[in-house]
């Protein structure tokens, strides 16, 4: 490998703008290409974010051809997987962007493709990057909670639903569950070690999104804007998860880890119809023990932090190329998350609990 790392982009939408501008911040970092299939948009793209002499191609196997050691899949949903796919077969590492596909089974394909291909296939949670996450995870982890035996994540949005491609499930997959409520899901996960979910019992609804008062596109709207799930996961735990892009209620609570020594409860940051997001900013961390009889309650400090967690995600998947590094959100371990959501879609479906099957890789 040379001392430059050569990376191409994959879609030219506003989240690959954010990709670029923490490509450009990175010493040693080209941006070579960008593809989009929207004629024009490419070369559109690489003239408003001032790429210099990057290439730009409609189709995204033509970029694959070029000598490049990693690519940003950027693409709506539904495109995660056949770019995701396309580049690891072609030898690329890959940095694709949440969620990590449409369904269970493209997932699977994913992450088989990087194994054979031997290449990371890394998924792009930047929460994972807040100190106090780790905080989190390590409060969970050393044992300092006893055994976890009931996790409750999420939370919801008074009126934040998005457009477009977001609210056909052809093209998104799911709906809220999977655009936001991935990032709780994803904290709850990865605090717990990513224990193997075993079975799913959901309800789903999406009564604001396809009413016109509520949503200018309600003739289109076919994913949830609400869900709520218990998930049963090996260890002998129960997930309570629960997500809403829009609602009659100021939040749907806090994250709470409840163990035999000691509990857990997390708020997010901010406040007003935005509060209860679980993005990844964190606004308090408080313990909650016994003393000799007597109930305490401990403040963990938070970290106050500049850190950009979008550029710190872009910064580790280039330096694990440069590195030779394993992937820093594997697919494999995201796998999980995408074999809930699917869980939850059947179990919503089917009114009543489904089992989660994740083939052996």
């Amino acid at each position: 490998m040379s001392d430059i790392i050569r990376v191409g982009i994959i879609g030219s939408g506003g989240i690959a703008r954010a990709h670029a501008a923490a490509y450009k911040t990175m010493i040693g970092v080209e941006i070579v290409a960008v593809a989009d299939v929207v004629p024009g948009r490419a070369k559109q793209f690489i003239e408003q974010e001032q790429l210099g002499f990057a290439l730009a191609f409609e189709d995204h196997r033509k970029l694959l051809e070029l000598d490049l050691d990693g690519v940003s899949v950027c693409t709506p949903n539904f495109a995660h997987y056949e770019t995701s796919v396309d580049a690891l077969n072609a030898g690329k590492h890959v940095l694709v962007e949440k969620p990590m596909s449409v369904t269970l089974e493209q997932a699977v394909d994913m992450v088989a493709a990087s194994q054979q291909s031997d290449r990371m296939l890394s998924v792009g949670f930047q929460p994972r990057y807040d100190p106090n996450m780790k905080t989190i995870r390590d409060l969970v982890q050393t044992g300092q909670l006893g055994k976890v035996y009931f996790v409750e994540t999420g939370g919801g949005r008074r009126r934040g639903m998005p457009g477009g491609t977001f609210i056909r499930q052809e093209l998104a997959g799911a709906g809220a569950m999977a655009d936001i409520g991935c990032y709780s899901l994803d904290m709850a996960l990865s605090a717990l070690g990513y224990p193997k979910p075993l079975t799913v019992s959901a309800y789903t609804s999406n009564y604001f999104g396809t009413n016109p008062k509520y949503h200018s596109e309600a003739d289109k709207f076919n994913v949830e804007d609400f869900g709520v799930a218990m998930i049963r996961l090996e260890g002998d735990i129960v997930l309570n998860y629960k997500i809403s892009w829009a609602m009659h209620m100021d939040t749907l609570g806090a994250t709470m880890f409840l163990g035999t020594d000691a509990g857990l409860k997390i708020t997010p940051a901010g406040s007003g119809p935005w509060s209860g997001v679980w993005d990844g900013s964190v606004g308090s961390i408080t313990l909650f023990h016994d003393v000799l009889g007597h109930h305490t309650e401990s403040p963990i400090p938070v970290a106050q932090h500049g850190i950009n967690l979008f550029e710190a995600k872009v910064h580790d998947f280039v330096a694990a190329i440069r590195d030779g590094k394993p992937a820093p959100i594997p697919g494999a371990d995201i796998l999980y998350n995408q074999a809930i959501i699917d869980g939850v879609l059947r179990s919503a479906a089917s009114r009543r609990e489904v089992e989660i099957h994740i083939p052996e890789l």
